[in-house]
């Protein structure tokens, strides 16, 4: 499937689950009840009856479905639904059985009536149902097992299990694709469908069910790999493809390269194909891919007459004069309802007038959808918006370079862009038709703006009364922005901050918590109880437009190991970020001699990990891949469970998904730089994985990666990350460890602590790991081998057992 760029080049493996005991077959005569279950023999898959509201078998739900889950998964999965269309209610009393016929059928014990059926056509009465260790529930001849009748690999809902095949048979016209769930709590057939592409194109394609233009592909296989995902011929990957194509059938299928790791691959209710894969640590399914990156990407995600925002939580909004269908279906991100107008058109209520009174509502600043049809007839904007209002079933029209875009009925995959001068997207502005009943209270609410801005030029009564209005506005602000401190994102977003609020919340810019390439940082106030830091930005020269989109753009990026961005200040030349406050300040404060507290070894090894974790969510879970570019333990912040946050990561460039690498003029900090960075060429993300390295080998020496005094055979100083690599290859790194521990650490997590620092700090980029991979690897379910000496390390500081 489109999983296969998940390509590491490291070794996997996962603890094998214990296999179960229970049965994994029904016989003749036989029957399946409520609470009852088959177990695969590898104890890897369940078959019973399920229901999402509890999300486990209960027996006092409204809807219950048949299906396969992950019996070794505490965390209820469904991967496969029978009657995901025909939910059994809660007013009879199912059971699994073979009915006379041969088939696998569900039955209503009270009248004896099939809910649902297998319906073979060749059955018999010597029939057994099966439940394979791959997952496939088969109907098999108890005679001659190795005779399928029926199996549910045939009949795939929302995963793909590995072995199944996505394709079609050409003999029997049988298709096997994947379609989404309704909704998170309803498996009914969805809007969006995963198989071959239909136009015998030799590719996978995500298309609508009620369209067949896909909105997403995986290019053509080549005979070895698809196309747009070169990635697959990396080694040792988590998943193995074959396409077949021959005069009897033509398929694609996944296999998975180690055969213990517990994995998900599902078209999700969001539109896109994703993979998962249990982690023991967290208790939880981590993402490691999904395709397409962009939300907004996926066709009709938000449903007709919405914004679709990439950076932007939620998504989805309606658009003006318009509101939200059913709220209700929405919290279960399902969404093709879309939004529903406040108030009908003039043109349809009332149709006996000879003009309407329908006005357009401008709305810059979007892209429109692709293949949107131009009316050549009309040669101005005024023409274009008579012929929109000519026609009652005209919703909307954009005018730009000469061209009238008229769009009828329900408008769909409408897009927000940051629009910028100093971007090539600089939008088109949609005019949407509404009554004039909502164009007038769109209209008022202007005014009342411009009315406000007014009021302070006006008479002192009205000045006074200004004032107290802006009090009670600004009061309700800081109240927000109390809220959003404790870790409630208000609707509104991040606060735009008044430079003389700063300037009274920091005590004049006093307390300075310390500084970087960037600025100084300051703490404060607000409210005078709820903590912050204020980054006075230095050499801040964009303008108040670009500064405010790059603000939003980072105010965007939510994860419990990044800082979060309260808010901000764009006042003439003064540039100042918001964060929450971390209490334990930085890293490189506990870490380095003359510290007031040791950290311990277990905390070391979480804080190393989060910062991983931290890092790939920039590099890999953000719509624009984000390189830190100057990553080092004063950027690592410290709360007060000593959970630690990447900060900085927003002054970085953004880098674009149409780019792989970025050429930019930063500079990050001495000792941390990759050789790429340093010898001035186009750099990728894996200088963060480089600096991530070495910032590795500091957490477990507790001390400056530049020269310090280690014996090595003589009284030399040493460059101490090509010392740790000699030490790890003779298998001695109990010496690496800070001293400060005396010992008290785990080796085991040392030595592979020490062999992923070797391996980010590798001369070529190409061998160094992601941060994805370096997380699964510190989380224990990756095996890697033993690292090589980075040569051009070694080179630059002269010897390993000299310094340069």
């Amino acid at each position: 499937m489109h999983f296969l760029p998940i390509a590491f080049t490291l070794l996997f493996f996962l603890r094998t689950p214990a296999s179960s005991v229970a049965k994994d077959t029904i016989l003749a005569g036989q029957a399946l009840a409520v609470n009852d279950k088959l177990v695969s023999k590898n104890g890897r898959y369940a078959l019973g009856f399920f229901n999402t509201s509890s999300s486990k078998p209960s027996q006092d739900t409204t809807n219950w479905y048949l299906g396969i889950w992950f019996n070794t998964v505490p965390k209820f999965t469904s991967a496969w639904v029978a009657n995901r269309d025909k939910p059994i209610k809660n007013t009879t009393s199912p059971e699994l059985t073979i009915s006379h016929d041969g088939n696998l059928v569900i039955l209503n014990r009270s009248t004896k009536s099939i809910i649902w059926s297998t319906q073979a056509n060749n059955t018999r009465n010597s029939t057994i149902a099966m439940l394979l260790s791959s997952g496939n529930l088969i109907l098999t001849d108890s005679c001659n097992s190795s005779e399928v009748l029926w199996q549910s690999f045939d009949h795939p809902t929302d995963t793909l299990f590995p072995g199944a095949k996505l394709g079609w048979n050409k003999l029997t016209g049988l298709t096997c694709r994947l379609v989404s769930w309704k909704n998170l709590n309803d498996p009914a057939t969805g809007v969006y469908y995963d198989g071959l592409d239909p136009s015998g194109l030799n590719q996978l394609v995500l298309t609508p069910l009620n369209s067949s233009i896909p909105y997403w592909s995986t290019g053509v296989w080549n005979g070895k790999y698809f196309a747009s995902l070169p990635e697959m011929t990396a080694s040792n990957p988590v998943f193995t493809a074959t396409f077949v194509n021959n005069d009897q059938e033509k398929y694609m299928t996944l296999q998975v390269v180690n055969s213990s790791m517990v994995t998900r691959n599902v078209i999700d209710v969001s539109g896109q194909t994703k993979a998962f894969i249990w982690l023991d640590s967290s208790q939880d399914w981590t993402m490691i891919y999904a395709q397409p990156k962009a939300q907004c990407d996926v066709f009709a995600i938000c449903g007709p007459f919405t914004i679709c925002t990439d950076d932007a939580v939620p998504h989805c909004n309606c658009m003006e004069g318009f509101t939200i269908t059913s709220p209700k279906d929405w919290d279960l991100e399902d969404r093709a309802s879309g939004c529903s107008r406040k108030t009908p058109l003039d043109c349809i209520s009332n149709k006996s007038m000879s003009r309407t009174t329908d006005k357009f509502y401008s709305v810059p600043c979007v892209k429109l959808p692709q293949n949107t049809p131009k009316v050549q007839a009309a040669a101005s904007a005024s023409e274009c918006a008579q012929v929109c209002l000519n026609s009652c079933s005209c919703t909307a029209y954009s005018f730009i370079d000469g061209g009238c875009s008229i769009l009828h009925n329900e408008l769909l995959n409408i897009r927000f862009l940051q629009c910028s001068s100093t971007t090539n997207f600089s939008g088109e502005t949609l005019y949407l038709r509404l009554s004039a009943k909502d164009f007038q209270r769109l209209e008022n609410n202007r005014k009342r703006i411009v009315i406000g801005l007014a009021i302070g030029t006006g008479s002192s009564a009205l000045g006074l009364f200004a004032v107290i209005l802006l009090a009670l506005i600004w009061r309700k602000k800081r109240k927000i922005s109390e809220r959003m401190l404790d870790g409630v994102q208000g609707c509104n977003g991040i606060i735009a901050f008044r430079y003389t609020y700063l300037k009274r919340a920091t005590n004049k810019f006093k307390d300075r918590l310390g500084g970087g390439s960037f600025g100084s940082v300051f703490k404060g106030f607000i409210g005078d109880s709820t903590p912050i830091a204020v980054k006075r930005l230095d050499g801040a020269y964009q303008g108040e437009k670009e500064f405010r989109a790059e603000v939003s753009s980072i105010g965007a990026i939510q994860h419990i190991n990044l800082v979060k961005l309260v808010g901000f200040c764009c006042e003439g030349s003064k540039r100042l970020l918001v964060y929450e406050h971390m209490s334990n300040r930085s890293l490189d404060v506990h870490l380095f001699p003359n510290n007031s507290t040791t950290l311990s070894w277990t905390t070391r090894y979480q804080i190393a990990l989060g910062v991983a974790r931290g890092l790939a969510y920039l590099h890999e879970s953000c719509r624009d891949c984000i390189i830190h570019c100057d990553l080092k333990p004063e950027n690592i912040l410290l709360d007060d469970s000593l959970i630690p946050k990447v900060a900085d990561f927003g002054m970085a460039k953004l880098l674009g998904r149409e780019f792989s690498r970025v050429l930019t003029t930063m500079r990050g900090t001495a000792g941390y730089l990759a050789p790429e960075w340093i010898s001035g060429v186009a750099i990728s993300a894996k200088v963060d994985v480089y600096s991530y390295g070495l910032m590795l080998l500091e957490i477990i020496s507790g001390k400056r990666n530049s020269c310090a005094p280690c014996s090595s055979g003589g009284n030399l100083d040493v460059y101490f990350p090509v010392h740790a690599a000699h030490k790890l290859l003779e298998g001695d790194v109990g010496c690496l460890t800070d001293h400060k521990l005396q010992g008290d650490v785990n080796l085991v997590e040392v030595e592979l602590a020490c062999k992923v620092a070797c391996w980010c700090i590798q001369d070529n980029e190409l061998d160094r790991p992601t941060m994805a991979q370096v997380v699964l690897i510190l989380e224990g379910i990756v095996d890697i081998r033993m690292p090589s000496i980075p040569r051009l390390l070694e080179a630059m500081t002269g010897s390993p057992y000299s310094c340069s």
